[in-house]
């Protein structure tokens, strides 16, 4: 049956009209059953082994407009709504975005999902259905508020399976409901899934804010992405989470194994389980219980789950990886206790070192040290990350099991971060290279032979425009802010964290208005975008919010400024935000403190958009540098062996990092106090503002002051080649011909190839 018909037989099924006499709202909800429709009756690839992809994020974004894509259908299905005298784009803006993630973790799981797919390997995600994600993020009064994020309508991309699993916790037991969203391959007929856990009874909105009762486990486990932990409860109900992620995600395996008709014991001859990041953990002990529980005897149970279960570290900051107090588990899962105690006796009698301990001194379960035992795979996401990772942070580790240890640089889907968000730009491309990039990322490299054609290098610059006067028209229809699109778009947008430097950002808003006060106007006019969230307890990062909102206000009410200087920050960015920013930016801002960020993925999203970086060399920032020479990249600030030397006590000279030192050299010291000038406390929460101020001067814990004036002078050395732009279009030309080896295709035959082995 054609297209055409099909799309009439689902709208006279479902409205009893045909789809001209539908409206906007109606012909979205025809398209996603559709849609889902064909995505579901995909068959699943098979193989003698399979992968299950745990992670407590799957950050999907809307997608209609991915799936249309993967199914061939995009652009038969935009015809075929001109034809009616409607717009894909206008009929895509009516679907909510799965509040399912946060932020890059879960954005990664997601590109993962789509390249598993895409490749045709037998690998499903395994997560939590979450019905209001982290929250929505409102502005009010300067500051950031949360509300409920709901996205689930009457139809979705949900699939119910009917299927479900007893989960048993401590003193009682829940019911695991399962359901289905369809992953569709690219044009290749197969279609794997995202399987999504939830209780059977959720309870319903709404409640004020994001509070709610949080000991009201039945009913509210899966409201909200990682529960406010500012309180016990909180922190109870995160391990309330992950467990009932990983006991029915366990269960689901051995059923799905036995229904393959394999022999427990052959567990690791057909699951590869990749834990993403350390919120997944309990599943090593979950297995060893259900295995031993079926029969098995420890040693096997334990040797089974050995060459199942790999790891994936994610983070390089000592805070992020997870550390639950044992009796916090003996209350939620007291079950996988005598197993995790069992684990970590075996483990100290063969490896005596505490720093590689599971259960430490203060009874406290590393679950990062439990994956590198019981594991036999441990990587880090970018090369200097790993690295980092093997050398420092887990040298012990390594120094025990340097076989397990390997690098896995992150990769995105750029079918969806170039042809779907940027249409006009891949189209250039098919224009030039054709459209085989698709489905060989690498072959981007031939746009290098236009280096020197002017009018493919003007089209580019056309292009950027085209996007920077969209955005503009979507900012001010949409939040109410008002750009100059011919200005310098300069971009950071990611979650709202120290050690990403927002507030050093905010320094050079700083400097460039104090520059303008005084009559020294840049070289071009710029206006610094941002968007990110802070975590509803991260109390820092709201102050770093409320002084970039108090700056875009001071900045918007001064005529002097204003033409020259602007600043907004987009309220609730998520996928949807992201789709319409980063094809508009000229500068993208990766300014994390060198060591601190594992890799990053927007770098890589921004830079197969043409947007040239401005970063330090941390995270997967060295690999671009590597890759597009340094005449197409800015770098900044302190390199990560002397930060490392810095945290540890010293530099060479035994010098350690004092913040005090670098807030007064004059030049730093008034972009500093600027934060409790008149100006700023008049507009803002003086308490707020000083807090802010203090942390800065004193603590500065993620080292901004010691590389602010360093990066001002690269911020201003990328302003000035920007006005020469037939050579700032070259750099963007590199940029986008070299971000091919960031496709996450790449990455997941690396790891297919030397972790999962899937056949």
């Amino acid at each position: 049956m054609q297209l055409k018909e099909q799309l009439f037989q689902t709208t006279q099924t479902r409205f009893g009209c045909a789809p001209d006499q539908c409206d906007d709202r109606q012909l979205y909800e025809a398209l996603l059953i559709l849609t889902r429709r064909m995505a579901q009756d995909r068959p699943t690839p098979k193989g003698e082994r399979k992968l299950y992809y745990f992670s407590a994020e799957f950050l999907m974004g809307k997608l209609l407009s991915n799936n249309l894509l993967a199914l061939g259908l995009h652009d038969e299905v935009k015809a075929l709504l001109a034809d009616l005298g409607r717009d894909l784009g206008v009929i895509e803006s009516m679907e909510p975005e799965p509040s399912l993630g946060n932020g890059g973790l879960g954005r990664l799981a997601a590109c993962f999902l789509d390249s598993i797919a895409a490749l045709g390997l037998p690998g499903d995600g395994v997560g939590l259905n979450y019905h209001y994600g982290l929250f929505k993020q409102k502005f009010d009064q300067g500051r950031q508020t949360e509300v409920p994020d709901p996205w689930m309508e009457a139809d979705s991309w949900l699939i119910p399976t009917g299927i479900s699993f007893d989960v048993p916790f401590g003193g009682f037991t829940l019911k695991a409901v399962l359901y289905d969203i369809a992953i569709p391959g690219a044009n290749n007929g197969y279609a794997n899934r995202l399987h999504l856990f939830d209780v059977a009874q959720p309870a319903d909105a709404p409640w004020v804010g994001i509070d709610f009762d949080k000991g009201d486990i039945a009913h509210r486990l899966t409201s909200f992405l990682y529960p406010d932990d500012s309180d016990e409860a909180g922190r109870l109900l995160r391990v309330y989470q992950q467990y009932f992620m990983v006991s029915a995600g366990a269960q689901l395996i051995l059923s799905e194994l036995e229904g393959r008709g394999y022999a427990l014991n052959t567990l690791a001859d057909h699951v590869a389980i990749q834990i993403n990041d350390t919120h997944p953990s309990m599943v090593i002990p979950e297995l060893i219980r259900l295995l031993t529980g079926r029969g098995m005897s420890f040693d096997e149970a334990l040797d089974q789950v050995r060459r199942t279960c790999a790891y994936t570290n994610h983070t390089i900051l000592a805070e992020a990886l997870e550390k639950w107090p044992l009796s916090f588990i003996e209350k939620v899962a007291p079950g996988i206790v005598p197993v995790i105690r069992e684990l970590d006796r075996r483990m100290k009698g063969a490896h005596p070192d505490p720093r590689v301990a599971i259960i430490d001194g203060e009874n406290r379960v590393h679950m990062a040290h439990m994956d590198i035992h019981c594991g036999y795979s441990v990587n880090g996401v970018a090369a200097l990350h790993t690295e980092i990772l093997k050398n420092s942070e887990l040298k012990p580790f390594c120094d025990i099991y340097p076989e397990k240890f390997n690098n896995k640089t992150n990769g995105v889907t750029l079918r969806r971060w170039l042809e779907a968000c940027d249409p006009e730009l891949a189209a250039l491309i098919d224009s030039c290279i054709g459209p085989d990039w698709r489905r060989d990322a690498k072959k981007l490299e031939k746009l290098l032979d236009f280096q020197e054609d002017g009018a493919v290098l003007d089209k580019l610059l056309e292009v950027k425009q085209h996007n920077k006067n969209q955005l503009c028209r979507v900012l001010w229809a949409t939040q109410g802010i008002e750009i100059d699109p011919q200005s310098v778009f300069d971009i950071q947008v990611k979650r709202l964290h120290e050690y990403k430097r927002q507030q050093m950002n905010a320094l050079y808003v700083i400097h460039k208005y104090l520059e303008i006060k005084a009559g020294k106007l840049p070289e071009q006019p710029v206006t610094v975008l941002f968007g990110a969230k802070a975590a509803p307890a991260y109390v820092m990062a709201k102050h770093i919010i409320h002084l970039i909102l108090c700056l875009q206000k001071l900045i918007d009410s001064d005529p002097q400024v204003r033409p020259w200087l602007r600043v907004a920050m987009v309220e609730n960015y998520n996928v949807t935000w992201a789709e319409r920013l980063i094809p508009a930016c000229d500068i993208s801002e990766q300014i994390s403190l060198a060591s601190k960020e594992a890799s990053g993925t927007g770098n890589m999203k921004f830079m197969a958009n043409g947007a040239v970086t401005l970063g330090t060399l941390d995270g997967a920032n060295v690999e671009i540098a590597q890759l597009v020479g340094e005449d197409n990249i800015y770098t900044f600030g302190r390199h990560s062996d002397e930060v490392i030397g810095l945290y540890k006590g010293g530099e060479p000279d035994g010098r350690a990092y004092r913040p005090l030192d670098c807030y007064h050299r004059p030049a730093v010291e008034k972009l500093v106090d600027f934060i409790v000038s008149p100006e700023l406390l008049a507009i803002g929460d003086p308490a707020s503002l000083s807090a802010l101020w203090r942390d800065m001067k004193y603590k500065d814990w993620f080292m901004a002051l010691l590389d602010v004036e360093d990066y001002i002078a690269a911020k201003d050395r990328c302003l000035k080649d920007y006005g020469d732009r037939r050579a700032w279009a070259k750099k963007m030309l590199v940029n986008i011909a070299k971000s091919g080896y960031f496709s996450s295709d790449r990455t997941i035959e690396q790891y297919n190839q030397d972790i999962w082995k899937l056949k």
